[in-house]
């Protein structure tokens, strides 16, 4: 017979794909039309309208208008970080942060043209980069906490602490680890998008990564070049 949690997992599991679904159509309309228009030129309704929701339902998701623009990975960062602290114990920290990328990009080429587009409306608008920025940075300082908790290090600061206390209480290596795969993950995207006929975006991907955990050594053929 089934507990209760099995009973209420398929009902929790389907309001959260609905849950998904909502923010990525409020995220993809904000980001058509502001590419269309300027995001300094969409209002909520606008926005909202093009969802098939009504504002109301916007501001459920995001606490303002710019916050669908530069809030676009919330949800991503928290699931990442949850899949680190979760991957099996025998996967290295680069290992268990691998993994849980790619399973977080596996559509990126289902969706690349939104991720181009949104790329085009920040770089329109210096007041959202400048936020996007920020958000990303604050991002990245979360995923490296989180690797320093799978590491077994000092527990990382509390959350209300400010980010100077929070970044001194990070070793070098999980800050390291996490501004490296960051990277490594924009330049596989920017690598890929000019060469979408040659190859799979998964392929780049995995090709990066191997890069990263060879060490990075001069592939051959490439050393003693100027």
């Amino acid at each position: 017979m089934q507990n209760v949690a099995e009973e209420s997992a398929p009902q929790g599991g389907l309001r959260e794909r609905k849950k998904r679904a909502t923010r990525a159509a409020l995220v993809e309309a904000a980001v058509r039309l502001a590419a269309e228009h300027g995001a300094e030129n969409i209002t909520v309704e606008a926005i909202s309208e093009t969802a098939g929701v009504s504002p109301r339902t916007f501001f459920n998701y995001f606490d303002s208008r710019d916050d669908v623009f530069v809030m676009i990975g919330a949800e991503t960062s928290a699931r990442l970080r949850r899949a680190v602290l979760e991957a099996p114990a025998e996967l290295s920290p680069l290992q268990a942060l691998r993994h849980a990328l790619a399973a977080e990009l596996a559509e990126v080429e289902q969706h690349h043209e939104l991720w181009r587009l949104h790329a085009e409306v920040l770089r329109r608008s210096p007041r959202l980069l400048v936020r996007s920025l920020g958000v990303h940075a604050a991002d990245e300082l979360g995923l490296a906490e989180t690797l320093a908790e799978r590491m077994g290090a000092d527990g990382p600061a509390a959350p209300s602490a400010g980010e100077e206390s929070r970044r001194s209480a990070l070793g070098l290596y999980p800050h390291l680890l996490a501004a490296v795969c960051v990277t490594a993950v924009r330049v596989a995207f920017e690598h890929w998008c000019v060469r979408q006929e040659e190859r799979a975006f998964t392929d780049v991907f995995q090709e990066t990564f191997d890069h990263l955990a060879a060490g990075l050594p001069a592939p051959s053929g490439t050393a003693g070049r100027p």
